[in-house]
């Protein structure tokens, strides 16, 4: 065509949807590219055929760049523009507001919302639980004179899913039958969740019979609606029972069947069963993504299988499957069961790396295990996490990393938890850290210490000066600090007592130092009176 000169609008328009059936965004992008007429190019045709390849193959965000894009190169968008962007929003986050700001340009543009429009923007509601928003666009949809089909009355109904509303829901089923509408297996499946969101499991099974006996119940997706709203109810016998009917019609499944219940089983506590059925998934299906894996390592974890724990991992591996944030808190948590502490923190290393976060309480709970068995720098580094996070954690962890780090004599550590934290630890904490950092901590840090432990408010013991000061006239190089020191003291209501006066007197280089000997003088004035 193109050699013959015979390219229109629609041959370029047919041949982008082509493309971008066959998921080949790259070439219907470059055909686009290649129209060099301006009037072509901002054809409604051609650039919807654009927009709803890239909004088909989940490119939202390219879609909305190219259409602010086509507006500014002098696109007048229609109706079937505005629709299509909306479909999309059914893909993304945040999709209604999105839809909100497509629905507010389409109206200032003086376009008229079609039957096409209010259905995607009724379903774009009820994907994200906007039951009443979605009630509404309906209720205006036919006050405009248009008439609801079968696909706005399955969106409305799933809106209604979202929290379970049956009344409406059986409503709704008697106006779309008072309509003339016969209800699909769309409809009906949709309404089995609305049953089973509700707890309406007597109504749920009825209704799952209905679908058997009008063929729409050959896959799967039925009976996981109604196992998983019996699972999560506690239900877990009769969640069963619905799995072993499925197994027994032969029903088709991709294995989704099986993770609802092998998730079920762990939640209960039923680990032989979850450990056999996830045997039993491996050995009927060869499908693998994360979520799947992350089911069957919840349950040889929970099984504390270590063996099979290792073969998920390299099977993960292998098939070049990312772990994700929950695959790594599995991990965490069953290596801390087993008292792998070390093992947990390395994980917790990898999930960092991998820009994941885990929730504070398993942190916490991972710093105290790991300073109960001696890794006292790992606890650290773990604290470091906690306290770099958005939110405050608890008050305590701030002394139980003290009394690790001080036992572990990381003294630096624990210098940078006072230093930072001193006013959540406890008077016979602060004390204690000031008695081993006096002591053995570095010793052009000591003054800094004192300081940080008397300005969370704690009273500071004379013996604590007297190591200090000890410390100093061992080391005449440290003459400064020793002289900051004595500063310090009396600014703060503290003076040096009879033994620490001694100790400097003792020293013929430090009774000859006119600066400590006025300081000393004034001291004892102090002390004195």
């Amino acid at each position: 065509m193109q050699k013959h000169g015979k390219i229109n609008i629609a041959s370029y328009s047919s041949y982008i949807k082509f493309m971008g059936e066959r998921k080949d965004i790259s070439k219907a992008l470059n055909v686009y590219e290649t129209i060099n007429d301006q009037t072509m190019r901002n054809n409604s045709s051609i650039c919807n055929s654009v927009l709803s390849s890239l909004v088909k193959n989940n490119k939202f965000e390219k879609a909305m760049s190219m259409f602010e894009q086509m507006k500014q190169n002098g696109l007048l968008p229609d109706v079937v523009t505005y629709s299509t962007l909306l479909a999309g929003c059914l893909k993304v986050d945040h999709g209604y507001m999105k839809a909100l700001e497509l629905v507010e340009e389409l109206e200032n543009n003086g376009i008229q919302m079609d039957v096409i429009t209010y259905g995607t923007l009724i379903a774009v509601c009820a994907t994200n639980r906007r039951c009443e928003e979605a009630e509404m666009y309906f209720i205006r949809m036919q006050a405009e004179g248009h008439s609801a089909n079968m696909y706005h009355y399955s969106s409305l109904l799933n809106a209604y899913a979202s929290d379970g509303d049956h009344e409406k829901a059986d409503k709704l089923v008697q106006n779309m039958t008072s309509a003339g509408y016969t209800p699909n297996k769309v409809f009906l499946t949709t309404l089995l969740k609305v049953y089973v969101r509700g707890t309406l499991f007597e109504k749920s099974r009825s209704l799952l019979l209905k679908l058997e006996s009008l063929g729409f119940a050959e896959d799967e997706i039925p009976y996981c609606l109604l196992m998983d709203g019996l699972s999560k109810s506690g239900k877990v016998h009769e969640a069963k029972l619905t799995f072993d009917r499925m197994n027994e019609r032969q029903v088709r499944s991709n294995g989704y069947s099986h993770s609802i219940m092998i998730t079920a089983f762990c939640r209960a506590g039923h680990v032989e069963e979850a450990k056999k059925l996830a045997r039993d998934y491996e050995a009927s299906y060869n499908k693998y993504d994360v979520v799947i894996l992350n089911v069957l390592l919840c349950a040889y974890c929970r099984a504390g299988d270590m063996d099979f724990v290792m073969q998920t991992l390299r099977k993960m591996d292998k098939l070049g499957i990312n772990p994700d944030q929950y695959t790594f808190r599995i991990l965490i948590k069953y290596f801390c069961k087993e008292k792998l502490y070390l093992l947990a923190y390395r994980t917790l290393q990898d999930m960092r790396i991998k820009g994941h976060q885990l929730e504070e309480e398993v942190l916490s709970s991972l710093l105290l295990q790991l300073g109960s068995v001696g890794a006292h720098s790992e606890a650290f580094s773990v604290y470091m996490i906690l306290v770099s996070g958005e939110k405050a954690i608890c008050k305590t962890l701030h002394e139980k990393i003290l009394h690790i780090l001080i036992a572990g004599k990381h003294l630096e550590n624990a210098f940078v938890v006072v230093k930072d934290s001193a006013r959540f630890i406890s008077p016979p904490a602060a004390k204690k850290f000031l008695g081993a950092f006096m002591k053995s901590g570095n010793i052009d840090l000591l003054n800094d210490a004192v300081e940080a432990i008397h300005d969370s408010g704690h009273k500071i013991d004379q013996d604590v000066f007297h190591l200090a000061i000890s410390r100093y006239t061992a080391q005449p190089e440290k003459m400064e600090l020793l002289l900051q020191l004595l500063q310090w003291m009396p600014s703060h209501g503290y003076v040096v007592d009879l033994s620490t006066r001694n100790l400097i007197l003792k020293h013929p280089n430090l009774r000859r130092h006119q600066v400590i000997a006025e300081i000393m003088a004034k001291q004892h004035a102090i002390a004195s009176t």
